[in-house]
């Protein structure tokens, strides 16, 4: 076998060699294994300004560093092996850290350096109104694109396609994949270092990518951390291993997958009542807007075409809605009371309880109660990321990173944070906004102008701008909360806050509000014309339950 092993890393080091495993180009080709993909973060320990990197325990040596835009290679690199936290001051990972392929600092005459992390709202709306002519930017996320979540229940039922809600970043901001000196790279970030101001990253890898991920660092004059948040599971046993969540587009492909399978077995000869109704049975935890609305949209899906494409199991699908509290708490109490009956005529049994366990066929509730399922979709909220939480930077209350009334990161220069990983300190006086994508969406737009206010005065190299006078701190106001419920029906709650006055509207026009609001918001022309089709579309043949994959 010694021939067999030296043909295989013959062609290992070849496609090593020929592949560029990061920006758009591979981006494009390989999202259809990308998105299904789930990122794992590395362990980390901190000091007081650097994020450390405990040692990978898989061994990258002899992997050769393709050359990729922006970033020089050195030779081959492994950290060092080491159960411990590898300390900057060890003279062996200060020599590791050197043979990094890096994006270095920017020199004279060149533009500041703007580093984003993240593809969400935030972002997204930051790079999509950062001045191009006065910087650079690199942004480094493990996605290429941006999701507008709130049409993703849309698509797990087949009312919307997958492509709809997904928006390229470099659609969003041209100059990452044009500009000389700007850049995408798909990678997930390791660390941060803000004494050096590098971030550490790692490239992503999944099918038909090289097996083993490389590490490189990027300087940056500024950086903006929009790295968004993660679900929220309570520590609950087994909702990871069992659950899917409803947060990117691939948990949309598989909720759809499952679904349509489900729907599929369960007609086959051979099974037991008991099971077609497990098989069938759709709980969704969590009553907040994200699961309300998938709710409805999945009691439509049922009425509109399980009923008629699926007519011999049809009276055996049901879907159970499981919230501690009320149902859409930061509602108006009429329009929860509105929702509650609908869903409720809809066909959606909605069960007040807590979740003590999740095993592979059913629930387990507090009261000792237990609930079989065939799919299970978790909308509890989110809450920081591990990568957020490993970063030694000041909190706000809930556990987010805290920044001033400027978006600034207090005790790291030149850092910003925004969107659902961030919070106001606490000293600030201010509450922490909502993880909502109107709050990270003003957000992004504020930092936008705020970079433009520091550049015009000369600030946007790294350490100059402290005494630069910033301008108006950003100030956030409720522009309404919206939510449908199925069946043409919408919520619409204009109030500026819970316990404010104002218009609630429930019904027919509401359901017109709502999709006109969102096909508005929809980022590109492209995308708009996608949804207004998927709509009209769906409106006259129906969803389409082809199931591929």
């Amino acid at each position: 076998m010694g021939w067999y092993r030296i043909l295989r890393a013959s062609l290992r080091q070849s496609m090593a060699m020929d592949s560029v495993v990061v920006g758009t180009g591979t981006a494009s080709k390989n999202s259809s294994s990308l998105v299904q993909s789930r990122m794992i973060h590395r362990g980390f320990a901190a000091d007081r300004t650097t994020l450390h990197l405990f040692s990978s325990s898989r061994n990258v040596d002899g992997f050769r560093v393709a050359q990729m835009r922006g970033i020089s290679t050195t030779r081959n690199y492994q950290y060092p092996s080491a159960e411990r936290a590898v300390d900057y001051s060890d003279s062996e990972t200060q020599d590791v850290d050197k043979q990094l392929p890096r994006l270095g600092p920017t020199g004279p005459g060149e533009k500041p350096r703007v580093v984003v992390l993240g593809t969400g709202w935030a972002g997204c709306r930051f790079l999509k109104g950062l001045d191009m002519k006065m910087y650079d930017a690199v942004c480094i996320s493990p996605r290429n694109h941006m999701v507008f979540t709130p049409l993703l229940a849309s698509t797990c039922v087949g009312t919307l396609e997958f492509r709809s809600v997904a928006e390229p970043v470099s659609r969003i901001q041209s100059a990452l994949a044009g500009a000389p000196n700007s850049y995408f790279y798909l990678a997930s970030c390791l660390g941060i270092n803000t004494d050096k101001h590098e971030v550490y990253c790692e490239t992503v890898s999944s099918d038909g990518l090289p097996s083993d991920p490389y590490r490189f660092k990027v300087a940056y004059d500024k950086l903006v951390i929009a790295a968004g948040a993660e679900p929220l599971t309570f520590n609950i046993k087994g909702v990871t291993e069992h659950a899917i969540f409803l947060r990117e587009v691939y948990h949309a492909q598989e909720i759809r997958r499952k679904l349509l399978l489900n729907l599929m077995l369960s007609e086959n000869p051979g099974l037991s009542e008991e099971e077609k109704k497990r098989l069938l049975h759709c709980v969704v935890i969590g009553g907040g807007p994200t699961g309300v609305e998938f709710s409805g949209e999945l009691s439509d899906f049922i009425m509109r075409d399980v009923r008629q494409r699926y007519s011999h199991v049809k009276d055996y699908i049901k879907v159970t809605l499981i919230e501690a509290n009320e149902i859409l708490s930061s509602f108006d109490v009429g329009l929860r009371q509105y929702a509650t009956n609908h869903l409720t005529k809809s066909g959606v049994r909605l069960v007040r309880g807590v979740v003590k366990e999740v095993l592979p066929e059913k629930i387990l509730l507090s009261d000792g109660s237990h609930v079989p399922y065939g799919l299970l979709v978790w909308s509890t909220g989110v809450g920081p990321s591990q990568f957020v939480k490993s970063l030694d930077l000041p909190r706000s209350p809930g556990g987010r990173i805290g920044v001033d009334e400027w978006l600034r990161v207090p005790s790291a220069e030149d850092v910003f944070a925004l969107g659902d990983c961030a919070g106001f300190l606490e000293q600030t006086g201010r509450q922490v906004l909502p993880a909502l994508a109107q709050v990270a969406e003003r957000e992004g737009k504020y930092l936008a102008e705020l970079f433009r206010r520091i550049e015009k005065q000369n600030g946007g190299k790294a350490h100059c701008a402290k005494d630069i006078p910033l301008g108006d701190p950003f100030v956030y106001r409720h522009l309404g909360s919206m939510a449908s419920v199925g069946r043409y029906k919408a919520l619409v709650d204009l109030r500026q806050s819970k316990d404010a006055k104002g218009l609630s509207l429930a019904g027919f026009v509401s359901w017109l509000i709502w999709r006109s609001a969102y096909l508005t918001r929809v980022v590109s022309w492209r995308n708009r014309f996608y949804v207004a089709v998927n709509w009209a579309t769906t409106l006259v043949f129906g969803r389409d339950n082809s199931r591929i994959g």
